[in-house]
């Protein structure tokens, strides 16, 4: 089991649950939102110091990055009802799957 990947992969989830918080704190203006926000990312920085145990910068970074995004991207999708303005647009969330199995696996 590759507990740095799984760390970063929870640095991702934590990640989505502070920007999510900040945009309700955005449109609602209601102050208990931006302190989740605030708290979903000192969760974040607590759970990369964890994963620099295991992984290096750069790994850490890219499969944070990707994962990020390709998380973030379903859950907005989903649960917010956002949407790219272009179908080609997916086509980058496809190569985000691929840049971080990569990252995860190699060739």
């Amino acid at each position: 089991m590759d507990i740095g990947f799984w760390l970063v992969i929870l640095v991702s989830i934590v990640e989505i649950y502070g920007d999510f918080a900040l945009r309700f704190y955005a449109q609602s203006g209601h102050l208990s939102w931006l302190l989740h926000g605030i708290l979903g990312y000192a969760g974040v920085v607590g759970l990369l110091v964890a994963t620099f145990k295991f992984k290096n910068v750069l790994y850490v970074n890219g499969i944070w990055d990707g994962a990020s995004g390709l998380f973030e991207s379903l859950a907005a999708f989903i649960i917010l009802g956002d949407r790219l303005e272009k179908t080609s647009q997916y086509f980058g969330i496809v190569f985000i799957i691929v840049g971080v199995v990569l990252l995860k696996n190699g060739f």
